[in-house]
């Protein structure tokens, strides 16, 4: 599926034109004029699933806040915004192909890291609770109690119950649900699984974070089939060699001095893997 099917920025004449015009002069930078410039990078045309790739400082970063900004799209953590940034939006435009879904998001590595934390703020929670129960538990079916009044009740049930059942069933039947506990990559996986629902656009800025080389293709796969089967859009910012080959991307190279579109197995990260496996390959057979 595509929504958006075209996004211009503005080429580095538009944007010396607005600088020289400016009569704000205590700014030492004009971010982000002057980043997706600097190679000529003005124009994306999307396929269902489009890759941004390049290393730190390439702007891929920069050029999916802009979109996602520019398209108003859903997003929980700030970004880098600096005092031009609302006129550097004005100057971009964008066509579209349908209409882009309200459910459409920008996901960043910091959603991801933000979830992972609250996750092991949730756990830290019922780790603390579970050890009350536990104390609880055994203080009710081994200590004395005796009903005095109607108020006392709650705790008679407790104490029945308590008597009637093994600490380990106890605990469980009165501690609130608990959050499944995973490792970081699961946590980040299941962020994704959360988040991308069908019939969206959806910018993931580098989604590798956190995920195990398992994960990575198992996140690859995950986004073929959404793409393929349940109508969503994707542009990706990602260096992952696993992500990068995903079938049918469109990959723009943000790290030529002019971008330009290739095959992932053209990718200067993609061949250093390649190289260095191929180095080694005696090794893996033996």
């Amino acid at each position: 599926m595509v929504y958006l099917s075209h996004f211009e920025f503005p080429d580095i004449e538009k944007e010396y034109d607005f600088i020289f015009r400016q009569k704000r002069t205590c700014y030492d930078t004009y971010y982000p004029f002057q980043i997706l410039s600097k190679h000529q990078f003005c124009m994306i045309d999307f396929e269902p699933v489009t890759i941004l790739y390049g290393g730190n400082g390439s702007g891929k970063t920069t050029a999916l806040n802009v979109i996602a900004e520019k398209l108003e799209l859903q997003r929980e953590t700030l970004y880098n915004r600096s005092n031009f940034f609302e006129d550097y939006i004005k100057m971009c435009d964008f066509q579209v192909e349908e209409k882009i879904p309200k459910n459409s998001a920008i996901i960043t590595s910091d959603d991801v890291f933000d979830f992972m934390l609250n996750l092991r703020s949730i756990n830290a929670g019922i780790d603390r609770r579970r050890e009350e129960l536990f104390e609880e538990y055994l203080d009710k079916k081994y200590g004395h109690f005796q009903m005095h009044s109607l108020a006392d009740y709650e705790q008679l049930k407790k104490v029945n119950t308590a008597r009637r059942r093994t600490q380990s069933r106890y605990v469980r039947e009165n501690l609130a649900d608990n959050v499944r506990e995973h490792s970081n990559g699961e946590s980040a996986f299941f962020y994704f699984g959360e988040k991308i629902q069908e019939n969206g656009l959806y910018l993931l800025d580098e989604p590798e974070n956190s995920l195990s080389p398992e994960k990575q293709q198992e996140l690859l796969r995950f986004l073929e089939d959404s793409a393929r089967f349940f109508g969503c859009q994707f542009v990706i910012a990602t260096h992952s060699p696993f992500l990068l080959s995903m079938r049918g991307a469109k990959i723009y190279d943000m790290d030529e001095e002019i971008v330009d579109v290739k095959k992932w197995s053209e990718l200067a990260n993609v061949r250093a893997y390649y190289d260095f496996f191929k180095k080694y390959k005696s090794d893996f057979e033996e």
